[in-house]
C-alpha cells in the first residue's frame, strides 16, 4: 500500500502551485519539509480541501478515524489500517470510504517508497518513486473530523487516507510482495486535481477520476537505503544505494 511518503518541498510552494488557495485554515507554519514520514506513525501532513467553495490548505492527522471507534482501545487497535483506502471501495455503498466519499482532498507529496521482493534474499529492496516532470504532486484522498476530541485542546483533529489502485506496469514490478502487492497511490494528472475537490462532483465523476492510472514513463525510481531504520530526515533518505546482483526491473 502507501505508507511511506516524502514532502521535501515548502509550504509555499503549495501556494505557488494553488493560487486558488487563499485561506490558510488552521495550518502551522511551522510545518518543515520532510523526506520520510510513515503513515502509521499518524503525522501531521498538509492537505487541501474545497470548504463551502474556498479552498484551504490545512494540516490533518493521517490515518482516518472513523465514528464506529468509539474508545482510545478500538482506536489504537484499528487505525493502522485505515491510512490507506483502496480505490474500489470508494462508490462501495457497504464500506465506510463510500460514507465520507463527499469529504475529498488532495495530499501533496514529492515522492513516496515501496519494496520490492527479489527471490531468495532475506529483505525486501526499498525504492523511492518520484515523477519526472513535477517536482510536486497531489495524492487523491478522502478526511474525516474524529468525532472524539483532543483532550488537551477540545478540538476534533481532522483525519486523513490516501487512495490507493492497481498498479501500473513499473509499480507492480516494484510493488511485487505481501498482502497488499500490486498497489499504488492514486496520483492525479493535473487535470483533475481541482475537480476532485469540486463539491458537486457527481459518482460518476468520482468513478472517472478513481479509474486515472498514472502511466509508468511518467515516473522516475532508484533503490534507497531502508526507511525502517531510524535515520536523520534529510536528503540522504532518498538518495540512490547501488544492491550488489540487484535483477533488473
Amino acid at each position: 500500500m502507501c505508507y511511506d511518503l516524502a514532502f521535501s518541498a515548502t509550504i509555499q510552494s503549495v501556494f505557488d502551485y494553488l493560487p486558488e488557495l487563499k485561506d490558510m485554515g488552521n495550518l502551522d507554519m511551522s510545518f518543515e519539509p520532510t523526506f520520510h514520514k510513515v503513515a502509521q506513525a499518524y503525522p501531521k501532513w498538509p492537505v487541501v480541501v474545497n470548504d463551502k467553495g474556498t479552498l484551504k490548505l490545512m494540516k490533518f492527522e493521517w490515518g482516518v478515524i472513523p465514528n464506529y471507534m468509539k474508545t482510545p482501545e478500538e482506536i489504537k487497535k484499528g487505525r493502522k489500517w485505515m491510512v490507506n483506502a483502496r480505490s474500489e471501495k470508494v462508490l462501495d455503498t457497504k464500506a465506510y470510504w463510500s460514507r465520507i466519499r463527499s469529504n475529498r482532498c488532495l495530499v501533496p507529496a514529492t515522492g513516496f517508497f515501496e519494496h520490492r521482493e527479489i527471490p531468495g534474499w532475506k529483505n525486501k529492496v526499498p525504492y523511492y518513486i518520484r515523477l519526472k516532470n513535477r517536482d510536486m504532486f497531489f495524492i487523491a484522498g478522502l478526511y474525516a473530523y474524529s468525532h472524539l476530541p483532543n483532550p488537551e485542546t477540545g478540538e476534533l483533529p481532522g483525519t486523513f487516507t490516501v487512495l490507493t489502485r492497481d498498479a501500473n506496469d513499473i509499480m507492480s514490478r516494484i510493488h511485487n510482495g505481501g498482502d497488499n502487492a500490486g498497489r499504488m497511490p492514486l496520483i492525479l494528472p493535473v487535470e483533475y486535481e481541482q475537480e476532485w475537490l469540486r463539491p458537486d462532483l457527481s459518482d460518476e465523476g468520482i468513478r472517472r477520476i478513481l479509474s486515472y492510472s498514472l502511466p509508468s514513463d511518467e515516473m522516475a525510481y532508484w533503490t534507497v537505503n531502508s526507511v525502517r531504520k531510524a535515520k536523520p530526515d534529510d536528503e540522504g533518505v532518498i538518495e540512490k544505494v547501488e544492491y550488489a546482483d540487484l535483477p533488473a526491473l
